[in-house]
């Protein structure tokens, strides 16, 4: 658990709950990134599997982006790609799954923590989980995560959460701009909201939420090379003068 995890189970309905966790603020090292994206794989083909909840421990903030530790580490383009490729391959397995997948976004989401969110089909969220781009912050920027941030909520609102890097937006914001579907004032209400929708999706008919699924996802079959050379983007600004020295500043912060 030091490490961070990543657990699976399904139970009689047919519902897959895949929890990740990093005792970082959820902030998440490659190996927990590439565990996660593995789980959404194998959850979605899974014959007992009707629906996939993905969610994150603890009671603060649902993900707080990359590992920090292993983003300074980088000293080349191809670890750079390597790194910046985590939260594609997530992003990339949950618009591939053949499940629909809901979101339990239950504290603050930071860079690629937003695109977690934005890559599930059905966010709910609590008020506490207010919303950051923060990469431009650092010299960087949200290549890897703005398609699937852009898809969701659309170019302007994720504009202005790319441009604005170091600003927080509320979940009423995320909500009022798509990316939450519920915002609840408490956990246990988000737990009683998810439920509810768990039930019926349990019980609604497999094939007809596969053809939605693909139906939702429409027009994203390139994905896997872009986000691909987006992380190469990524890769190469973490290197530059520009970067390292925001880097440095940010960690004095």
């Amino acid at each position: 658990m030091e490490e961070g995890h990543v657990s699976c189970n399904i139970d009689a309905k047919g519902l897959a709950t895949i929890e990740f966790g990093h005792p970082s603020s959820n902030a998440l090292p490659g190996k927990i990134l590439s565990k996660l994206a593995n789980a959404i794989t194998e959850m979605s083909n899974e014959p007992n599997c009707k629906l996939i909840l993905l969610k994150s421990s603890g009671s603060r903030a649902f993900c707080a982006g990359a590992s920090f530790d292993e983003l300074i580490a980088i000293q080349n383009i191809e670890d750079g790609k390597v790194f910046f490729s985590g939260f594609a391959n997530v992003i990339n397995a949950c618009r591939t799954s053949s499940k629909l997948i809901i979101g339990r976004i239950h504290g603050k989401a930071v860079g690629g923590g937003v695109g977690i969110a934005s890559a599930v089909d059905y966010a709910f969220a609590t008020e506490a989980a207010s919303v950051k781009l923060s990469e431009l912050a650092v010299g960087i920027g949200p290549f890897v995560v703005g398609p699937a941030v852009e898809r969701k909520i659309g170019l302007s609102a994720m504009s202005q959460l790319a441009i604005n890097a170091t600003a927080w937006r509320s979940a009423r914001w995320a909500e009022e701009k798509g990316l939450y579907a519920h915002v609840y004032q408490d956990i246990d209400q988000l737990d009683e909201g998810i439920a509810a929708l768990v039930e019926k999706l349990t019980s609604s008919n497999p094939s007809a939420m596969e053809h939605l699924k693909n139906v939702f996802w429409k027009g994203t079959d390139h994905w896997d090379q872009l986000l691909s050379d987006r992380a190469e983007i990524s890769g190469r600004l973490v290197l530059s003068d520009f970067t390292r020295n925001a880097i440095q500043a940010f960690k004095k912060t």
